[in-house]
Formats: C-alpha cells, structure tokens, sequence
C-alpha cells in the first residue's frame, strides 16, 4: 500500500499495490504496521457495506461528534464514485475546507478518514458499492451533518444531484459562528 497525505492533514488517498498472475489478483487492504506509520493505533469496530444504484445520487456529509467521533476507511467495489470529505476540526487550518476524489473499483484506491471529517459521496455509475471500516460503532445520539450544498463549504459535485434522502436534504447549513468540533 502506498499513503499519500490530502491537502487536508490527517486525511490520506491509499493505493492498494495488489499481486497478479494468470488467476487474477490478490492486494491487502489494512496491515496494522502499514497504517501505524501514518498514526493509525484504533481498532476497526465496524464494517458496513452500500449500495446506490442511480448516478448522480449523493449520500452525506455525515459525521460522529466526541466521544463516538470515528475514523473512517473507504473502498469502492463496484461502480465509481466522486468521495468527498469535509475539515470540521476545531483549530484546524483547513477548517471548513474539502476534499474530493474518485474512488473506483478500476482505481483500487481507498479514503482514509480521520476524526472531525463528514463524509459523503456522489456516484458516478450505476449500482455502486462501498466498504467503510469504522473505528467506532455508530450513536444516533452523536449524528452530526452538514448540507450537501451548504454555501460556506461550496462543495463541486462532478453531476447534477439526481436523488437525496430527505434526511440528507434538510441537514442543517453551517453559520458564520460555526468554529469547528472538538475531536
């Protein structure tokens, strides 16, 4: 696996670096050592599977708050996806700032989310597929979110949203007081 670090501190692009021969391919998706060198000491506690099959669906920009926050890992398995993460650390420097990439099943790449992010995503095909290990298992009771199109983040969706869930349609918009989540 390789790590490279976003323009958002903490938060990593991974590439998987699988072996191939005639059969197919083989790639690891988590070494303890491996993410160790990049501060991940957490356990997965959590591992959930999604589909989505319209493109242009958009799914998010959800998050835990303290003490269930969690650091999340995601794959695309199937289908591709344009993943977008969101700094909503207290004190960061890029607080409020976002991140988008395309994960994809062709690309073997996966997010690595840390503490303090919402995440969410848009997919680019039909009948997607994603793996997300989590670090904690999910409280009702710590569910935050942000709008998918909330003005102060400005996020730039690849396709027009062609379907929401009314829950992640009226998610709250961030004010000019917001200064971030303790993580």
């Amino acid at each position: 696996m390789t790590f490279t670090e976003t323009p958002l501190a903490g938060a990593y692009l991974i590439q998987l670096s699988p072996r191939s021969d005639h059969r197919g391919w083989f790639a690891r998706t988590y070494d303890k050592a491996a993410f160790a060198q990049i501060g991940h000491t957490a356990d997965w506690v959590q591992m959930n599977h999604s589909m989505t099959h319209q493109p242009g669906a958009v799914r998010g920009m959800h998050f835990q708050r303290s003490p269930k926050a969690e650091i999340k890992l995601v794959r695309c398995v199937a289908g591709r996806v344009f993943d977008v993460i969101i700094d909503l650390r207290v004190s960061s420097p890029t607080l409020g700032h976002w991140f988008g990439t395309e994960l994809s099943a062709e690309n073997q790449q996966m997010l690595y989310i840390p503490k303090g992010f919402a995440h969410g995503f848009q997919t680019l095909t039909t009948d997607c597929q994603l793996i997300y290990c989590h670090s904690e298992t999910y409280s009702p009771d710590h569910e935050g979110a942000v709008r998918y199109n909330d003005p102060h983040i400005g996020i730039s969706w690849p396709l027009p949203i062609t379907d929401l869930s009314e829950r992640d349609a009226n998610h709250a918009l961030l004010t000019d007081r917001f200064v971030g989540i303790p993580v």
